[in-house]
Formats: structure tokens, C-alpha cells, sequence
């Protein structure tokens, strides 16, 4: 039996706000706002048709909309959380909630509630926020991993990358899957270095927290990779206690179950 005491359990504090240099999100081509129509004609009506030679007003050009997917979206869904009027995300995916906000932050604003997001929404939408960064973006997970740790090329390997919060399980430096990760709070952080799985546990429950820790995978003490309900609610809301968290269940059910004691274990910034 294992004499070491095995934790990890949730915590409540935020992000710990150790976010990088923003991202730089790539959208549709600009498109000038559009000219107002001329002034109206005599008698103090408006004119029916512009003056030869005037340009008529242009038609908004719709960017996103429901069913669209990328990161122009979850910039979107980024910013409409900035003003309030998104609370969950960003997921990166045009849904109904999405929706919603577009068409409340429209009417508030006296433009048509159409809940798409044309260039008129978008530009207001733009003045009243900052650009987010990468923390923002990616607050439910998704976010790209970075390049694997050098270290991580050979072998069989859990490639854990704290700047990209992801885990790449390689073997003999082929990605065979990546998943979003949560880590510890800088209370309690989780180690860096190079370390292996000495056991494994498939129902485990942590004897310093009483709470549960599905599919550990101990790697330094009691830290493990291991799957986190909380994680899966709140995403980056809270943080553990020095554990390496996994939302998809589903993934890390199968990653369990390839991963044999002895594998190497990679924790990086």
C-alpha cells in the first residue's frame, strides 16, 4: 500500500491572471461603415432617390451567424462577455446563446435584432471593448497546443504544456491525442519537471479532501492527471490543488487506458 496522502480537490480562486501577450485574431475583410444617404430634398422631404452620381447606403455584411464556427467567433463571444451580455465561453461555436446576446446588445442599441452579427454590430461592438487575449479566448478550453517540450519526443509521454494548458499524449514523438487541462492555484502549484507514472487508480477518491479523482494518474506525490467534474462546469473558474485537471471524460477514459505505469511524464511552461 501507498503510505503518501493524495489530494488535488477543487479550489475556488479565478484565473491567477498569468496570461501572455494577447493574440492577434485574423476576420473577414473590413468593410467601410456605411454613407448615410443625402440630405433630403426640398419642401424638407426627404429626396426619393440620391443625387446622380451619390453612392446609396450599403447594405450590412453579415460576418457570423448561427452555425459558424473559428476564432473570429470566440473573439466575438469574448467581447460580448467583456459588456455582459454573454456569461458562458467562449466555445468558438455561433449557438443559440450567442445568438441571444447579439440580438440583446443589438436592441439595446437600436439596431435590428437580428441576433447575427453584421459589420454595423461588429464595429460597435468593437468601440465599447479591448482586444481580448488569450486567457479570455479560451476560458472553456479549446485553445491550440504549443510545440511539444523537447523532452517529450521519445518514448511514450504525457506532454503537459502550462502555457498552452494542454496535454499531448505522444508516443516515439507522434501526437496520438490533445486535450484542455486545468492546473493548481499559485497557492498550491503543480510541479514542473520530468517525472513517470508510478500508479494508477480508476476510482480514485482523495484521502486529504474526500473528494473524487476518476482515472488518477499519479506522477509526483500526490498530484495526478485525473478527470474533474468542476472543471467540466466551470472550466478556468477554479483551479485545483495542484493536480492536472481534465474536462472531456470521454478522452481521458481512453487515455487511462493506454497509459501503462512507468510512462514518462513532462510538465512545462
Amino acid at each position: 500500500m501507498l503510505a503518501a496522502l493524495t489530494g488535488c480537490t477543487v479550489q475556488t480562486p479565478g484565473d491567477d491572471g498569468r496570461g501572455r501577450s494577447p493574440v492577434r485574431i485574423e476576420l473577414p475583410d473590413g468593410t467601410p461603415s456605411p454613407a448615410r444617404s443625402p440630405a433630403g430634398g426640398g419642401e424638407g422631404r426627404p429626396s426619393t432617390a440620391p443625387p446622380s452620381g451619390d453612392t446609396p447606403r450599403a447594405a450590412p455584411r453579415v460576418l457570423w451567424s448561427r452555425g459558424d464556427t473559428g476564432r473570429g467567433v470566440r473573439e466575438l463571444q469574448a467581447r460580448l462577455r467583456q459588456v455582459a451580455w454573454l456569461f458562458d465561453g467562449p466555445t468558438g461555436t455561433y449557438d443559440g446563446a450567442t445568438e441571444r446576446a447579439v440580438s440583446g446588445f443589438q436592441g439595446r442599441r437600436g439596431l435590428p435584432r437580428t441576433g447575427r452579427t453584421d459589420t454595423v454590430t461588429w464595429e460597435r461592438l468593437l468601440r465599447m471593448t479591448r482586444e481580448p487575449g488569450r486567457w479570455e479566448l479560451y476560458l472553456m478550453g479549446g485553445q491550440p497546443a504549443d510545440p511539444p517540450d523537447p523532452r517529450c519526443r521519445s518514448g511514450r509521454v504525457l506532454c503537459i504544456d502550462k502555457t498552452s494548458r494542454t496535454l499531448r499524449w505522444m508516443v516515439d514523438g507522434r501526437t496520438l491525442s490533445t486535450m484542455a487541462v486545468r492546473f493548481g492555484s499559485e497557492y498550491t502549484p503543480t510541479r514542473e519537471g520530468v517525472f513517470s507514472v508510478y500508479w494508477k487508480s480508476r476510482d480514485h477518491v482523495s484521502t486529504l479532501y474526500d473528494s473524487p479523482m476518476p482515472y488518477a494518474m499519479f506522477f509526483s506525490g500526490g498530484q495526478a492527471v485525473h478527470y474533474s467534474a468542476d472543471f467540466a462546469a466551470r472550466g478556468y473558474a477554479g483551479a485545483s490543488h495542484g493536480c492536472v485537471n481534465v474536462r472531456d471524460e470521454a478522452a481521458i477514459a481512453s487515455l487511462y487506458a493506454q497509459v501503462r505505469n512507468g510512462d514518462k511524464v513532462v510538465v512545462s511552461w
